[in-house]
């Protein structure tokens, strides 16, 4: 069983997900415990491959309240835990045009580690968006019409 701590909602409005990997994450002391108390952001982050391994960006950790001069920067690059083939795998598709690696998830597996769901997404275009919105639109309306009968 996981517990979630944060949620990239808006990645899942903005990119077609492709396919997913769970990565663990590099986290210092201070990091990990400001994780579990729920300080983590995921807005505007992304993924890069780099010289064969793969770092996180933008992926705000608060500083811990009682971690005094062990506090490191909240938006330091991360670096994620995959295997070699994952890593491989993760390059080929992003040098394939228009694809990038997002983070959707973070959350705690069931040993207590600090995992980070990575998906292979393209982005979205403008028409692409109102017809998903428009898809929950009338979803919401069938079911307001559902419930008043």
């Amino acid at each position: 069983m996981e517990k979630l701590i944060a949620n990239n909602k808006k990645a899942r409005h903005d990119y077609f997900f492709e396919d997913t990997y769970e990565a663990g994450v590099a986290l210092t002391g201070t990091e990990i415990k400001s994780v579990r108390a729920g300080g983590v952001n995921l807005r505007d982050s992304f993924a890069k491959v780099e010289k064969g391994e793969v770092f996180v960006y933008n992926m705000n950790i608060a500083p811990y309240e009682k971690g005094n001069r062990y506090n490191t920067d909240p938006l330091r690059p991360k670096k994620l835990l995959l295997h070699k083939g994952e890593i491989r795998r993760l390059e080929t598709a992003v040098m394939q045009d228009g694809l990038t690696l997002v983070p959707s998830k973070v959350y705690l597996n069931h040993k207590g580690l600090v995992k980070l769901e990575l998906a292979v997404a393209k982005g979205k275009k403008l028409y692409d968006k109102r017809a998903d919105i428009a898809k929950k639109d009338a979803a919401r309306n069938m079911e307001r019409s559902m419930k008043s009968r």
